[in-house]
């Protein structure tokens, strides 16, 4: 009678900085069908080592470290070791962090309160080539990308050392939004939008809402309404 094998466990290496959250999750994940955990890190630069010694399936990374925090520890991953996939396993579910994480190659992201059959599913789901996003990740996506898709176009070139993200927020400030309204517009903080205000004014040697409405009119960037 031919016996048939049973389907080989994804290899896990899980990467965070707080050591009572990474056992944790090392914890969990040993009781999972499936899942093998071949090694833990501390921080990207740690991750980085182990994936490059251990050669794993799949790294479960949180995003916030020190040394070198996860986008950039995926970034690397992907480039040095494309036989690795990347599943974003974080506390944050901000924009800020999702889509970063996604430009870097991450194929996967939960937030840390995702159940342990959801965390498989995920797993699973980027190693067979799919996308590992929970619903509620993936629904927020497509809403960013419908939102790009109505807003106005960016300049192709950076203006003054603008970031495309600075240059969105300068975009809604000729628009008239206030710090409150871009912060729900982009998905993201209060502070996180006056952080972005203040690099913006400092590159641009702008001094107030008033002076960066006209910058955006003079450089093209929004035109006068008609009529």
């Amino acid at each position: 009678m031919t016996q048939v094998a049973e389907p080989k466990s994804a290899r896990v290496v899980v990467a965070d900085d707080q050591t009572v959250v990474r056992e944790g999750i090392v914890m969990l994940l040993g009781l999972l069908p499936g899942i093998e955990v071949v090694g833990a890190a501390g921080d990207g630069e740690e991750a980085v080592a182990l994936v490059a010694g251990l050669a794993p399936d799949v790294v479960l990374m949180d995003l916030r470290m020190p040394r070198c925090d996860g986008v950039e520890a995926t970034r690397r991953i992907r480039a040095e070791h494309p036989g690795t996939q990347v599943v974003v396993l974080t506390t944050f579910a901000d924009d800020e962090s999702l889509f970063p994480a996604l430009a870097a190659g991450a194929r996967g992201y939960l937030t840390k309160d995702a159940g342990g059959d959801e965390i498989v599913r995920a797993v699973h789901s980027v190693l067979s080539g799919d996308a590992g996003l929970s619903p509620g990740i993936q629904r927020r996506l497509l809403e960013r990308l419908s939102e790009a898709e109505r807003g106005p176009a960016a300049p192709s070139e950076p203006l003054d050392g603008l970031t495309a993200r600075e240059t969105e927020v300068l975009l809604l400030i000729a628009e008239g939004l206030s710090n409150p309204e871009i912060a729900r517009r982009l998905h993201v903080s209060t502070a996180t939008v006056k952080t972005h205000i203040n690099n913006l004014f400092t590159k641009t040697r702008l001094k107030d809402r008033a002076q960066a409405v006209r910058y955006a009119y003079a450089k093209g960037l929004v035109r006068p309404p008609a009529g």
